[in-house]
């Protein structure tokens, strides 16, 4: 069972009204002017990777527009490439989707059921002398199409007959070609000012099989002219996409309109997310995990939702941060520390406090019997002690504190434990350094102390001022854990984006550190997987999907505070 505190997506998110945008401007001119009485969206990823971050952008944008209209949003599978789909990544999409707190019902479908009807629409584009077959090369393609100062080049294949690309169309179904020896385009202007439309490839063949329709098809519909007649049959009304798609728009209209549908959606662009230290490349995301620069798709240093999911990030804080991000036109970039604070802000109110000593240092307590135990009731929400009550912290007469909390010889303003100095142990008594022990290199092996039984609860009798509160577990009751410190997977803020650099050169050395002797209190004994803390002093923490009752492990999921801006600052 989790121990978090229970809360509704609402609650979670916001309580305020939903913020405006041009596209809640444009639906709501649709709804009052009449051409529209019900909004559908959908969200149309390609199953060639895992969803990642940008992804939860659009899911929130689409799910939640229809949703607060009253309307639905489709789940459709972009599957015409099979070189690089797969079922694990359909399986893996449905689970992120409903991760995140969004169904789409029974509205879930697959570009692929609609091959057959593609093709023929495909067949009436060359009926009515709108397509046309091309034997040129992909390279003699791209070397005709032009530049933004020059028109394009038509092909020597251009003005076939009608009757001609036909029979080349179906034989190229039949499979009598190999693979790039022709494709079909769409016949508009080589001399357009929009590259877009300079006859653009509907059609290529490609002999792989499909993970839904096996080997039935050697030709395959590309994105633009399938995209646009899927929203088209699905009674899409505003088909949401991002700014790169804006080119495209033009040829998006042109199908629809060559083909007289009779549903046109209406393409709408928004700025992407581009997050500070991250990418949202698949094809980088997968040379990562190809590589083994990563532990998979999983691994919680990537900006997948499933790497997301297993760091425990929670998915109110990921919908948190993409309402307060908002939805524009402009490409701007957002600093990873607006999504931790989204997290961190998510977390604080449900995520129970406890002490975890994460680099131990022992420190022996002189003046406290060798048998006694004694307990301090601690609540799990200092702020609000009955919101999930207290538990029982053991002390004895050998304790661990974090080895930064202490210094031999301390520099100014050091205001923790050094020889001669005074601090409070949390919710316990206060102690006094008197010594240390040290192995024969010169290391500190041990902190020598005495207490004041008189400071029971932290507090001194005579009310002298205690600067410094340490947290702390006890050395016989705590219980050992694995800690993975998680960091930034990149260290650069622009990763991939300045020239001549490889992306992989800005890994952060440091986004993974492993202690295996971390020290977490007595009462997380029966702690899951999936339940999150917060380690006081410390972070937010998560007992990952492989911890056991005998061998605890636990996600960082994120600091109590941006430490990377005290970094950059110094």
């Amino acid at each position: 069972m989790s121990n978090e505190v229970n809360s509704t997506p609402e609650e979670a998110v916001s309580t305020s009204p939903h913020a405006t945008n041009f596209i809640r401007n444009i639906i709501e001119e649709d709804l009052a002017s009449g051409k529209h009485t019900t909004v559908v969206t959908r969200f149309p990823p390609e199953p060639n990777g895992y969803l990642h971050i940008g992804h939860a952008k659009a899911i929130c944008l689409d799910f939640g527009l229809a949703k607060d209209y009253g309307g639905r949003c489709h789940l459709r599978m972009d599957d015409t490439n099979p070189e690089k789909e797969d079922n694990e990544y359909i399986n893996s999409i449905q689970q992120d989707v409903k991760w995140l707190g969004f169904d789409w019902g029974e509205n879930m479908f697959f570009a692929s059921s609609y091959f057959e009807q593609l093709y023929q629409f495909a067949e009436e584009l060359i009926r009515k002398g709108k397509a046309y077959v091309d034997d040129s090369s992909a390279e003699e393609i791209r070397a005709a199409r032009g530049t933004l100062t020059e028109p394009g080049q038509e092909s020597p294949y251009r003005n076939r007959s009608v009757e001609e690309n036909l029979d080349l169309f179906r034989r190229m179904r039949a499979g009598e070609f190999e693979d790039g020896s022709r494709v079909l385009r769409a016949k508009i202007d080589m001399a357009h000012p929009n590259i877009v439309m300079r006859d653009p490839t509907l059609y290529r063949i490609r002999r792989k099989a499909h993970a839904r329709t096996g080997n039935a098809w050697v030709i395959y519909p590309m994105y633009d002219f399938t995209h646009c007649l899927s929203d088209s049959i699905e009674g899409i009304t505003h088909s949401l996409c991002t700014l790169e798609f804006e080119n495209n728009r033009p040829l998006y209209d042109w199908v629809l309109e060559q083909l007289d549908r009779p549903c046109r959606p209406r393409q709408i662009e928004f700025a992407r997310l581009n997050l500070e230290s991250t990418i949202v490349s698949k094809r980088k995301l997968l040379q990562l995990v190809r590589d083994h620069h990563v532990n998979g798709w999983d691994d919680p240093r990537m900006p997948t939702l499933a790497g997301m999911r297993r760091r425990g990030y929670t998915p109110e804080s990921i919908r948190l941060f993409c309402e307060r991000i908002g939805i524009s036109k402009a490409e701007t970039w957002i600093a990873w520390s607006e999504f931790e604070k989204a997290v961190r802000d998510d977390l604080n109110p449900k995520v129970p406090r406890v002490m975890g000593v994460l680099r131990p240092l022992k420190v022996i307590i002189d003046n406290y019997p060798e048998d006694k135990t004694e307990y301090f009731e601690a609540p799990y929400f200092p702020d609000d002690p009955p919101k999930m009550g207290e538990r029982q912290v053991p002390f004895t007469k050998e304790i661990y504190i974090e080895q930064d909390d202490f210094m031999e010889e301390p520099i100014p303003k050091f205001f923790r434990l050094a020889p001669g100095k005074e601090v409070r142990l949390r919710r316990a008594y206060i102690v006094k350094c008197v010594g240390v022990d040290k192995d024969e290199n010169g290391n500190i092996t041990a902190v020598h102390c005495t207490y004041d039984p008189e400071s029971r609860g932290g507090n001194p009798a005579d009310g002298r001022k205690i600067k410094g509160t340490l947290h702390w577990v006890s050395a016989k009751d705590s219980l050992k854990a694995e800690v993975r410190l998680y960091d930034r997977l990149f260290a650069a803020e622009h990763p991939a984006c300045t020239e001549g650099v490889d992306f992989i050169d800005e890994l952060n050395p440091n986004s993974l550190e492993v202690l295996s002797e971390a020290r977490v209190e007595a009462s997380m004994a029966n702690t899951q997987a999936g339940d999150r803390f917060q380690f006081e002093r410390q972070g937010y923490f998560m007992a990952d999907q492989d911890s056991t009752a005998d061998h605890l492990i636990f996600n960082r999921i994120v600091t109590l505070k941006d430490t990377w801006a005290k970094i950059n600052k110094k």
